[in-house]
């Protein structure tokens, strides 16, 4: 294999090039859509059963990750190896479940021979092919085409454009069935509790909240023992109990109060500094809601109260 001298080649004027073939390869992809595409999301949302999808080589990784969106976005799926499927794991497959079969050829041989088997089953198969007149795609159930009209590689034998328009089909499909669900975010966090989303959607401010440490002062406090109390809370922010009602003095406020005090703030209190009526939340606000009304006010920390009581500070 000769090396190519940096000069001789421009690297990004190729990785260009592999963008916009396969930018076409997604793009033709619409013009390829018919009627299987529409009978195999109608299919998938009347099934009681499970969408299986399996591949071969590059096609099974592609494959893993269309399981994998779909099955977080509400349609329970998982990946089947071929190879693994003929040796014993076609057990796990029921009549009820929609196969996905891919195969860009769709003469792949591992892939081929499950269709015996998947017609005696009575499974509703598809075939994800680039090849209509295949194997796989004439005794399909249904056919979703992805072929292209070239690979962005050189020498057009490593899967690319045809990996990109197969996934693109995929994601096609998902979020398809999604919207024909009315699938919602927070349906999306409850297969995400580990992430950030679904700790926003899924938890409460209750789950979350800071409720030990807190820095509460009376309106009185000079503002060194503010500073003081601040500092302690590591909150960022102090609690003033005034009477009945509650207030609050953010770092920022003590900053503030130097601008406007210079020297004299000294002589202040924290009545002359403090925020009257902050805003607040009840423990079982939703960390999503809580966030929103944080973002909506400018504000990076919240009250946190059990009907009247104060329970803690929830902070982004």
């Amino acid at each position: 294999m000769n090396t190519v001298a940096t000069s001789a080649m421009d690297y990004c004027a190729s990785a260009k090039r592999v963008f916009q073939v396969e930018a076409e390869a997604v793009a033709e992809l619409a013009g390829k859509l018919d009627g299987d595409f529409s009978l195999v999301v109608k299919h998938i949302l009347q099934s009681s059963g499970r969408t299986i999808v399996c591949g071969m080589g590059k096609s099974g990784i592609i494959g893993k990750k269309i399981a994998a969106t779909l099955a977080s976005t509400g349609t329970p799926s998982f990946f089947m190896h071929p190879g693994e499927a003929y040796h014993g794991d076609l057990g796990m497959v029921t009549s009820a479940d929609a196969f996905l079969a891919i195969s860009f050829s769709g003469e792949t041989e591992e892939v081929v021979k499950l269709l015996p088997f998947l017609k005696d089953n009575g499974n509703f198969l598809v075939a994800i092919t680039g090849n209509p007149s295949s194997t796989l795609a004439r005794a399909a159930d249904c056919h979703l085409n992805v072929g292209v009209k070239a690979e962005a590689c050189p020498l057009h034998l490593a899967p690319t454009a045809s990996t990109t328009a197969t996934l693109a089909m995929g994601d096609a499909l998902a979020v398809t069935l999604m919207e024909a669900r009315d699938f919602k975010p927070e349906h999306f966090a409850r297969f995400h509790p580990g992430g950030s989303l679904g700790r926003r959607l899924l938890s409460r401010v209750g789950h979350e909240m800071t409720s030990e440490n807190l820095a509460i002062i009376g309106e009185d406090a000079q503002i060194m023992d503010v500073i003081g109390a601040i500092t302690r809370s590591s909150l960022g922010l102090a609690i003033v109990k005034v009477d009945s009602e509650w207030a609050v003095i953010t770092d920022g406020d003590v900053r503030r109060a130097v601008a406007r005090y210079g020297k004299d703030v000294f002589d202040r209190r924290a009545s002359d500094v403090m925020t009257r009526s902050p805003v607040r939340v009840a423990a079982e606000t939703r960390v999503e809601d809580a966030i929103a009304l944080m973002e909506r006010h400018r504000i990076s920390s919240l009250l946190v109260f059990d009907k009247e009581t104060l329970v803690g500070v929830f902070k982004k």
